[in-house]
C-alpha cells in the first residue's frame, strides 16, 4: 500500500509552506507546537493524499485549516469541500477557521480545537 503521509514529491511544498508562513499560521503555530494544546503533538504542513494541511494531531487525526481571502468565494468553497471530502476518506476530520480567528479570538480557537481533541479521546 501507497503512503499517504507526506508524499516525497509533496516535501518542496510542504518545506516553502513552513518556511513561508502566513501571520495567522505563525501565531496559531506558538500555541499548538510542543505539545502545548491538551498534551496533543501537532505537526504543521503536513501532507495527506495529495493536500497539505495547516496543521495535524496524527493521534487524534485532525486537520486545523485557516482559510484567507482565496476560500471566500464560491471556487474556494468548493475546492474546499472537495479537499474535507478526500481527507474524510482517509478518516481525518477538519476544523476550519478564518485567519481572522487567529487575531480576533485566539482563546476561542484554541478551545474550540481543544474540545474536539478531546471529543476524539472519548469511547
Amino acid at each position: 500500500m501507497a503512503t499517504i503521509y507526506n508524499k516525497p514529491a509533496l516535501k518542496p511544498v510542504r518545506r516553502w509552506l513552513r518556511n513561508s508562513p502566513i501571520a495567522a499560521e505563525a501565531v496559531l503555530w506558538r500555541s499548538l507546537k510542543g505539545s502545548q494544546l491538551a498534551g496533543k503533538k501537532f505537526r504543521r504542513q503536513h501532507s495527506i493524499g495529495n493536500y497539505v494541511v495547516d496543521f495535524y494531531c496524527p493521534e487524534c487525526r485532525l486537520a486545523v485549516e485557516l482559510d484567507g481571502q482565496p476560500h471566500l468565494n464560491s471556487f474556494g468553497s468548493l475546492r474546499d469541500h472537495l479537499r474535507q471530502k478526500a481527507l474524510e476518506r482517509f478518516q481525518v476530520g477538519v476544523l476550519r477557521f478564518e485567519n481572522r480567528a487567529v487575531f480576533e479570538n485566539l482563546p476561542g480557537m484554541l478551545e474550540m480545537i481543544k474540545q474536539e481533541l478531546k471529543a476524539d479521546t472519548t469511547p
